[in-house]
């Protein structure tokens, strides 16, 4: 038997995101996923800066759940959020995204997520319609929508919904007249609908979320034996002292509170370039 089968898992959602999770979602646990869209999530913020975010995205995730609970009266609801900006260690777009699980009658909260760089996130500045047309095709429009504002990143009014090239060149001369400058402030839509990689991203997140919760305690056998604890300090290949790197995973069960500890990797030393020792 599936872990949720016959159950009802509550998703918030205005923004179509039961596309990538539900078919994950109820094919690996044997759920219902419903969706719940009486409340607008970009009261919680939006990726257009008209409501600044103003809790972390896993505690906007949470917020999402705590509605769903409360208007469905469900048991079990789950949330997605996501973030994007550039790389913490290098010059290049990043797309973080949670898809967040909360089951009332256990009390279990269980995330899976994606990161990584696979994303069209990107803006210009221009007030050129060549350029338009050539940063449209980078970013892949027009399966993946834009939005428009004159001037600069808070201009108004901001154009969204652009889906075709007449929408896009009625947007860029109606923005152009409305500007100071004269130019235009174009930039990638990363509202799930709008945006077929990031679909794809919070499809990933939830295949990393159904890993996880199809992991059972050794013990008693309940759901979700996860990884609580990253322990550092793999060997290093020359000196043998601890590195940086991960030495083992320390999983927990949510229930019965049971441990156990994962070498990893397995068998292996870091390179001495991760050892302070080695190269300080």
């Amino acid at each position: 038997m599936k872990v949720f089968q016959g159950r009802n898992v509550v998703l918030l959602t205005k923004h179509k995101k039961d596309i990538a999770i539900k078919p994950i979602l109820e094919s690996a646990t044997g759920c219902s996923l419903i969706v719940e869209n009486r409340f607008d999530t970009d009261k919680l913020g939006t990726f257009t800066r008209d409501v600044e975010r103003k809790k972390s995205q896993l505690e906007t995730a949470r917020e999402k759940n705590r509605v769903a609970l409360k208007l469905s009266k469900a048991d079990i609801v789950i949330a997605s959020e996501g973030s994007f900006g550039s790389h913490p260690m290098a010059p290049i777009p990043w797309n973080l995204e949670i898809v967040l699980l909360y089951d009332k009658q256990t009390q279990t909260e269980i995330f899976g997520v994606y990161e990584g760089s696979d994303t069209n996130f990107d803006h210009i500045i221009t007030n050129d319609w060549p350029s338009v047309l050539q940063f449209a095709s980078k970013v892949g429009f027009p399966s993946h929508q834009l939005i428009m504002r004159p001037d600069k990143e808070q201009g108004k009014p901001v154009i969204k919904d652009i889906d075709g090239f007449e929408n896009l060149e009625a947007a860029f001369h109606r923005c152009q007249k409305r500007s100071k400058s004269g130019s235009v402030f174009i930039e990638t839509d990363m509202r799930a609908y709008a945006n077929p990689t990031r679909m794809k991203n919070i499809a990933l997140a939830t295949q990393n979320l159904i890993e996880k919760i199809n992991r059972h305690c050794p013990k008693c056998n309940a759901y979700g034996f996860m990884i609580t604890e990253v322990v550092k300090g793999l060997p290093c290949e020359m000196c043998q002292w601890p590195s940086e790197l991960t030495l083992k995973y320390i999983y927990q069960c949510h229930l019965c509170k049971h441990t156990e500890e994962e070498i990893y990797p397995k068998g292996m030393n870091a390179s001495a370039q991760y050892c302070h020792w080695c190269n300080p």
